[in-house]
């Protein structure tokens, strides 16, 4: 099915509203959850952050922001869904239109702002799905004793509400804090996000003496709110120089961070194939998509360098062939995410790409 959906991607779909168009494939999936329930997963389990994942391929934040189709999502062969972000409060996000394609550079520019629901509701659907799968969703109950629970590891990305002054430590520790009191106990795993670029003053938060205090305190509050130990990861920025990669690294290791996700969009536009004039009508916002591929993969690989065997990486940024994905676990990656590929490719680019890997 690969090259029709290509054919059919690049004379139809990529005609349609990419927002609405979004919003139309995200709901036929959802649609078709009874089915994708029964489907056998694929791929062979990997153990990461002491979970065991059904395999090394996930999906990467920002395409379910709301949990409302995680299960389907994972039977479409993804080993683990990661929702969000999810901020604080709800909000409706950047104006109209926020969404783009590339279709030259196989790419996407987002400035979405992280709309969502909010913690509280999220938190609600969440609940909802744990007793609907029996309570058997947060951490991966079972698993030790070879009883699976359904359903793909669960990760919860967390970022900042955009009213939450960005120069106020407490308050934005406070807004993460709440997010985390209310989805921690449903998480697999949680991932404080601090590179998005389209939050006025988020990536200042990457700073180490604003970053350690942040996930000091968001370990703190997952550790309160419920009775396991949720593991934490944080998600940076692909613009980051290298000495600030590797600060980050240090500060991983010094607080005992149980991972990092390497990397984020990017705000560079260089070496794009696409006409300038669809560039300037992109506008800005954060880039994915095979342009960013290069540059995450030498970010996973600094990162790996520092921080040794111990701690898991995540590589995400312009996955799209078994080969990259490949290229990026021998570089560090214990596990590796698609978003933009799983656009251009269709519903059956995950069980190809995890089966692929073994």
């Amino acid at each position: 099915m690969g090259r029709p959906y290509r054919l059919l991607f690049d004379q139809v779909l990529s005609k349609q509203d990419p927002e609405e168009a979004h919003h139309a494939a995200f709901r036929a999936i959802r649609t078709a959850v009874p089915a994708l329930a029964r489907v056998p997963a694929v791929g062979s389990p990997v153990e990461a952050l002491g979970l065991t994942f059904p395999n090394r391929l996930g999906l990467a934040a920002g395409f379910d922001k709301n949990a409302v189709g995680i299960d389907a999502l994972g039977g479409l062969g993804f080993g683990h869904v990661e929702i969000g972000t999810v901020t604080g409060q709800a909000q409706p996000g950047n104006p109209r239109p926020r969404l783009f394609r590339l279709v030259s550079d196989r790419a996407v520019v987002n400035r979405m702002g992280f709309n969502n629901d909010g913690a509280e509701a999220v938190a609600r659907r969440l609940a909802a799905r744990s007793t609907h799968l029996g309570g058997r969703v947060a951490g991966r109950e079972g698993r030790a004793t070879g009883v699976s629970r359904p359903g793909p590891v669960l990760g919860v990305n967390i970022g900042k509400t955009k009213v939450v002054p960005e120069d106020d430590q407490a308050a934005v520790e406070a807004d993460y804090g709440t997010s985390t009191r209310l989805l921690a106990p449903y998480a697999d795993y949680l991932v404080v996000n601090v590179s998005s670029p389209n939050t006025p003053g988020l990536r200042s938060l990457q700073a180490v003496e604003r970053l350690g205090p942040l996930l000091e305190h968001v370990r703190r509050t997952a550790d309160a709110a419920t009775d396991r130990r949720v593991p934490l990861l944080v998600k940076i920025a692909p613009d980051l120089a290298d000495e600030d990669v590797l600060a980050v690294a240090d500060l991983a290791l010094e607080i005992g961070l149980d991972g990092i996700i390497a990397t984020n969009t990017t705000i560079s536009r260089e070496g794009l194939r696409s006409h300038p004039d669809q560039i300037a009508e992109a506008g800005a916002g954060g880039l994915s998509g095979r342009p960013l591929a290069a540059r995450a993969l030498d970010v996973l690989r600094t990162l790996r360098a520092r921080v040794g065997d111990e701690m898991t990486l995540v590589g995400v940024g312009g996955i799209t062939t078994v080969a990259e994905a490949r290229e990026r676990i021998a570089a560090g990656a214990d596990l590796v995410q698609g978003y933009t590929a799983f656009i251009y490719e269709g519903p059956l680019w995950p069980r190809r790409i995890a089966k692929a890997l073994g």
